[in-house]
């Protein structure tokens, strides 16, 4: 048999691979046009206001020594820039730099630019409102709640609100102002705030370029002139004004009517004055940072100087802004004499039902199905 010298090997087939290849290079040529092009339109969009209808002011503070780069995630997570990181590579490429720490009145309205400016210029030292508003305190509202309110009905951010309670400086040129209204509340220990309690529940206009320390100012100037006519009294009751803005706090939380609430003065004074804990459960929820829930064992046994389950006197000072209703009911309180010591409402008629000993107490509990103390 001969052999066909003119039979070939075949050759590999590489026009397969090689439109792979091509295939592969394409899509992802697709792919990186397709993401600068979404990425050029995202940074495009990010140049624009954030929402030019939104003209609403937010209240912004640029700590000292912020960079470019902390300023954009400020901006950004107030929601007045859609991006800081575009916001840090426009002022870059504008070489806009030189910006100042402060509070600012930014809306989502605005350009870039027109940011950049502002910061520029320079902002306030210390939180103003940009636009009227009202603050309403109500009667029986804590330091933290009065802050959710101004935050809610003004310029004003909460956590600037808590910081000024705990501004030391500022306090102390309150107590100078007030010496009769605070100077107790100065010598406090473990004092959470030493404002609170003084706050008077009111409704308070804030005027454009009013700050948050004459906002506050506002709250004691009022609560002093609504304790004015009565410091000669309190005197007279032998207790600090702190102690007595302690049990007008509890009477104003406890109390349902002003005959109830003359009544429930009188056990807290009974008790005050054999050294017995108050017992009450406006103190325990204070203590452990809660406006409203069922108490068990565990929170009544809280380690807080507020938990006046555990502890006998006044505790550290007052647990909410009380009214002058409740004040008076501390001045004025009723029948000392029948030496009552508990106290249990009906929260279905709202009726008060008080008695002398622990045994009596808990035959009223057993009949009326809730207590407050």
């Amino acid at each position: 048999m001969s052999n066909n010298s003119n039979e070939r090997t075949p050759k590999p087939n590489r026009s397969l691979g090689h439109r792979i290849i091509i295939s592969v290079i394409t899509i992802l040529a697709i792919l990186i046009v397709a993401t600068g092009l979404l990425g050029y339109r995202y940074f495009q969009e990010a140049l624009k206001p954030m929402n030019p209808q939104n003209t609403q002011v937010s209240q912004v503070h640029i700590p000292l020594g912020a960079s470019n780069k902390q300023i954009g995630s400020i901006l950004q997570n107030k929601k007045i820039v859609k991006s800081g990181m575009v916001f840090d590579y426009y002022v870059k490429s504008n070489n806009m730099s030189n910006f100042r720490a402060g509070y600012y009145q930014l809306k989502p309205s605005m350009s870039l630019k027109k940011i950049a400016q502002q910061l520029q210029k320079g902002g306030t030292d210390q939180p103003i409102q940009s636009t009227k508003g009202k603050v309403l305190v109500r009667e029986g509202a804590n330091v933290d709640q009065i802050a959710s309110q101004v935050a809610l009905t003004t310029d004003f951010d909460q956590n600037d609100f808590l910081t000024l309670m705990k501004d030391q400086t500022f306090i102390k040129s309150l107590a100078s102002d007030y010496p009769q209204l605070l100077n107790s509340a100065m010598k406090a220990k473990q004092v959470r705030y030493r404002l609170e309690g003084y706050l008077y529940p009111a409704t308070y206009e804030v005027k454009k370029n009013t700050s948050l320390k004459a906002l506050v100012i506002q709250m004691v100037a009022k609560t002093n002139q609504v304790l004015s006519p009565y410091y000669r009294q309190i005197k007279k009751t032998h207790m600090t004004m702190q102690e007595f803005m302690t049990l007008a706090s509890l009477i104003e939380r406890e109390g349902v009517n002003q005959t109830d609430r003359r009544k429930m003065a009188g056990v807290l004074i009974n008790r005050i004055n054999i050294n017995m804990p108050l017992q009450s459960d406006v103190a325990v929820l204070y203590a452990i940072h809660r406006n409203n829930k069922t108490l068990t064992t565990k929170d009544l046994q809280n380690d807080s100087p507020y938990n006046l389950y555990k502890y006998a006197g006044f505790g550290p000072g007052p647990f909410d802004s009380p009214s002058v209703s409740s004040i008076e009911a501390v001045l004025h309180p009723l029948d000392r004499k029948k030496n009552y010591l508990y106290f249990v409402a009906n929260t279905k008629t709202k009726k008060v039902y008080y008695s002398k000993t622990y045994e009596e107490h808990q035959q009223q509990i057993a009949k009326h199905a809730s207590s407050n103390n």
